[in-house]
Formats: C-alpha cells, sequence, structure tokens
C-alpha cells in the first residue's frame, strides 16, 4: 500500500486563538486525527466531517495508549495511506514526546512533518501579565520540565547553575514537585524572597493564579488548591503581574456560561463571549437538516417571477435557499425582479455576501418587527415568499395575510432537537451561571432535552439571558426568570447585555 504523511502538530496551550494557521490547514486536510488531553475540543469542529478521530489522553493518572502504542498507531494509520495529524497539546518537541514519536515515524521510513506551536512556556505567562524579560530586569530566561523522567538516576537540571545564573525560570509540569523545585533553587543561591507565580490553566478562562515568594509558593499552592496542569514562574519579572495583568481583568473573566443554539450558530455568541473573558459552554440544542420533500419549495422557485417580495427569516434559510436554487440547476439570477427581505442585519449580510442586494430589514430583528415595516409601507396585492424553517413561528405569515398580501411560505430546511446522554448533560450543565437562550426553539427545546429533576437545579443555581421579548415570552410561559434581556435582536447584544449586567 502507499504510504501516507504525518503531521506532529502543535495546538498550543489552550486558547483556540492560538493555534497556528500552517495547524489549522493540516486539520483541515486531515483524514486521521490523534489529539491530546490538552487540546481544546473546539478545534476539533475543523476537522473534516469524515475525518477518523483518536483520543489518546495522558494525565498523571490515567492514559489511553501508552507511547509506544500511540507511535505504532501513527505508523499503521500512515502505511494505510492516510494523511495522519498528531495533534499535541503546546509545542510539538518542547517537553512533550513528540522527538520520540518523530524518531519512530523516521525509522519506519514514514514521511512526516513537524509544525510548531504555541508553548505555554511563552503564551501563560502573557496570559498572566509577566514578561518574560525585559531589559530593566533580566535578558536570561531558562524552560525546564518540572515533572522528569522517573527512571533517571539522576536530575539533568544543573541546579546550581541555573539557580543563580539565570534571570527568569519558568518550569512545565511541576506543580508535583514544586517544594523539591524550590527547596533545590534556594539551596543553590536563589534567594527565598524572589517573586514567584503559578498558573493553572492559563490562556483559559478558568485560568488561576497564585503569586507568592520562592519560599511559600509550595505552602500557597496547597491552600489554594492549585492542581496540575499548570506552570511555575520565578524571577523579578513577576512584579509586572500587578500593573500588566490584562486577561483577568475581562469583564467575564471566570463566568461560566451556557451557550444553546443550533450547532452552526454556536460560534459567534461562543467568539464573542470568550473575548470578554467568558469560560463558554456549547450546548447545540438544534439539528438542522435538510427536508425530505421538497416539492412546496421547487413549486416557489419555479414561479419566482410571480412573486414581488422574498423573505429570508434567518441565515440558515438564505444558505438553504441558495443551496437548493443550485441543487436545481438555477442560480441568483432567478431572484431578478424580487424585492429582498431580511429579518436583521446578520441575515441581510449572508443574503450581501452572495451579491444581492437587500430592500428591507427589520428595525427590531423578529417576525414582528418585519411586519411593522411591511405594514407601514402596504402590501395589499403584493405577492410574498417566505423561505425558512418548516414548523416555524407564522407571526409573519398571518400578519401579511390580514394585511391582504398573498402569502406563500416555502419551507427550505427544518429543526430537530439534539439528543444527549445523561451522563454528557451533567457535565455540561455542572457550575453553569449564566445560561443564553437564542431564540424560542431553544428554550422549548431545552425543556424537552434537560430531565426534570437537573433542569430544576441547572435553573436554581442559574441567569437566563435572552435574545429578545419573543424568547423571554417563550421561557417565562415555561416557568423561567428572565435575568437578562438584549436591547437589539443579536448576539452582539445580547453578549453586552450580560456584560452590563455584570458589571453592575
Amino acid at each position: 500500500m502507499a504510504k501516507g504523511k504525518v503531521f506532529l502538530v502543535g495546538a498550543g496551550p489552550g486558547d483556540p486563538g492560538l493555534f497556528t494557521l500552517k495547524g489549522l490547514r493540516c486539520l483541515k486536510e486531515a483524514e486521521v486525527i490523534v489529539y491530546d488531553r490538552l487540546v481544546s475540543p473546539r478545534l476539533l469542529k475543523f476537522a473534516p466531517e469524515k475525518a477518523e478521530l483518536i483520543y489518546v489522553g495522558k494525565s498523571s493518572r490515567k492514559r489511553i495508549l501508552s507511547q509506544e502504542k500511540i507511535n505504532q498507531l501513527l505508523v499503521n494509520k500512515a502505511k494505510q495511506g492516510k494523511v495522519v495529524l498528531r495533534l499535541k497539546g503546546g509545542d510539538v518537541f518542547l517537553f512533550g514526546r513528540g522527538s520520540e514519536e518523530a524518531v519512530f515515524l523516521a525509522k519506519h521510513k514514514i514521511p512526516f512533518e513537524a509544525v510548531p506551536g504555541v508553548s505555554s512556556a511563552i503564551a501563560v505567562p502573557a496570559y498572566a501579565g509577566i514578561p518574560l524579560t525585559d531589559r530593566r530586569y533580566t535578558s536570561s530566561l531558562g524552560i525546564f520540565t518540572g515533572h522528569e523522567d522517573p527512571f533517571k538516576r539522576q536530575s539533568a537540571i544543573d541546579w546550581e547553575k541555573i539557580s543563580c545564573g539565570l534571570g527568569t525560570l519558568v518550569f512545565l509540569m511541576g506543580v508535583g514537585n514544586l517544594s523539591k523545585i524550590a527547596g533545590n533553587l534556594i539551596k543553590f543561591g536563589r534567594p527565598p524572597t524572589t517573586p514567584c507565580c503559578l498558573v493553572r490553566w492559563g490562556t483559559l478562562p478558568g485560568q488561576k493564579t497564585v503569586t507568592a515568594t520562592l519560599s511559600t509558593i509550595a505552602k500557597r499552592a496547597k491552600e489554594s488548591g492549585i492542581t496540575p496542569p499548570a506552570i511555575l514562574i520565578v524571577g523579578d519579572v513577576v512584579r509586572f503581574r500587578k500593573d500588566l495583568n490584562w486577561f483577568e481583568e475581562k469583564p467575564l473573566f471566570g463566568k461560566r456560561i451556557l451557550v444553546t443554539s443550533h450547532r452552526e450558530g454556536l460560534d459567534r455568541l461562543s467568539s464573542i463571549l470568550e473575548a470578554r473573558g467568558a469560560s463558554v459552554v456549547e450546548m447545540p440544542l438544534i439539528k438542522i437538516v435538510p427536508l425530505k420533500d421538497y416539492r412546496v419549495f421547487d413549486s416557489a422557485v419555479g414561479r419566482i417571477h410571480e412573486f414581488n417580495w422574498a423573505v429570508f427569516s434567518s441565515q440558515n434559510g438564505v444558505g438553504h435557499f441558495l443551496k437548493r436554487i443550485n441543487y436545481l440547476g438555477k442560480d441568483l439570477r432567478i431572484l431578478a425582479g424580487v424585492k429582498l427581505a431580511a429579518i436583521g442585519p446578520n441575515t441581510k449580510k449572508a443574503l450581501e455576501d452572495f451579491g444581492l442586494r437587500v430592500d428591507a430589514q427589520a428595525e427590531r430583528y423578529c417576525q414582528e418587527g418585519l411586519l411593522e415595516y411591511f405594514k407601514k409601507r402596504g402590501v395589499k396585492g403584493d405577492s410574498i415568499l417566505i423561505a425558512g424553517s418548516a414548523g416555524a413561528r407564522d407571526a409573519l405569515s398571518r400578519g401579511l395575510t390580514i394585511s391582504g398580501a398573498r402569502v406563500f411560505v416555502a419551507p427550505v430546511y427544518k429543526t430537530e432537537p439534539e439528543r444527549y446522554k445523561l451522563k454528557t448533560l451533567d457535565e455540561l450543565l455542572r457550575d453553569i451561571e449564566v445560561i443564553c437562550f437564542g431564540s424560542s426553539s431553544c428554550v422549548l427545546n431545552f425543556f424537552k432535552i434537560v430531565p426534570r429533576r437537573m433542569l430544576r437545579r441547572v435553573i436554581k443555581s442559574s441567569l437566563v439571558a435572552s435574545i429578545g421579548p419573543v424568547t423571554s415570552t417563550e421561557a417565562r410561559r415555561l416557568g423561567l426568570k428572565v435575568d437578562i434581556q438584549a436591547k437589539e435582536y443579536t448576539k452582539e447584544a445580547l453578549a453586552g447585555a450580560i456584560v452590563r449586567y455584570f458589571k453592575k
């Protein structure tokens, strides 16, 4: 069989935004993805739909596969002619087993490439507000493992030389040996008063930071409950943290927020909330699927020239509309002479991205808002096509009909509730502080999916954030108290409302 190829790719320290462009390109082209415990699950969203995902995560307490079996797995998959991506936390070759994997691949004559990743040794101090070098303090830096091979007879670290010979010291994976590290540095001349910083889950919204002196850092870490993964920074540069602590000062830092929507609609709100420091948990509630029968829609397309208006009630409606007309062997020219209306700015942008000019957009981004526009304009005698989801609310179609328009509702996709195992739901909903609902159907499906007992527990301890009054009405109908509501029907406005709530 023809040999494939292996890409050894560093996934970065945790924040998916620190993944490299070359790493992303390799990820999108991979046929097999072998990934570690500390790889962000958000990165796996970019994997091809048909890619085989193999988890080989290891921790100090548990391992799925031994390193020898991982090495052989890479070779076996490559020999099947596959493009294999070995996705590793941090950098490929810095205190990981990447070099062992590369040597094994080379030994078996498997083509490979190494794609460096952003190391936690560099990124985590930056997110803690600590520059590793500064000409006023130090121009030297040492990076060490705090967890050496237990089978080595003696340490490979020359404690006598590094204790006073380097300005800033960074120890990775050193929580378990913290007392030993601090003790060795003090023993060989580092002042006990040297500033230290221990950072757990660095670059992620759950980042936890403890500062102390070299003589007290082990005690402080124990008192604060710091557990792996964490890194230790030793040196005078730690003093900068007082003024440069930018990440932990974000308005939503550490807030655990549940984002509910359909799979295609999660990323935008999640990104906005994470940019403000939130720890986002994504819970798709709605699955968007094609229709089994397109006869109604295809009939509308066949006489599209008869319509004065085509109304789009969502971005999904735009995408599925264009996909279907392409399937029918037609293109955007069929919309010549038809005016286009969008329910909100995101739907408008989706149309404009295809080069289509939007003639009308609701001031309030909901069906009622679009109905207000048409009532002011006057639609008596107009023929209006509404392209959207099967089973969607009919406030717009009913209102237009009452106003004298001839309305033709042509569903172009449908939605179904997602399914979850009880254990998965328990993990998703643990310690949630805010639940975001982006539509009334999300509220309805949340109640359908989450068991009653779990629902009561989550609602009791969480705030409810709604994208607008229609969603809020549905939430209240089902017994929820709405604590936060967006002023406009957009994800940006919803995120802004959450920020304002916590600032108060």
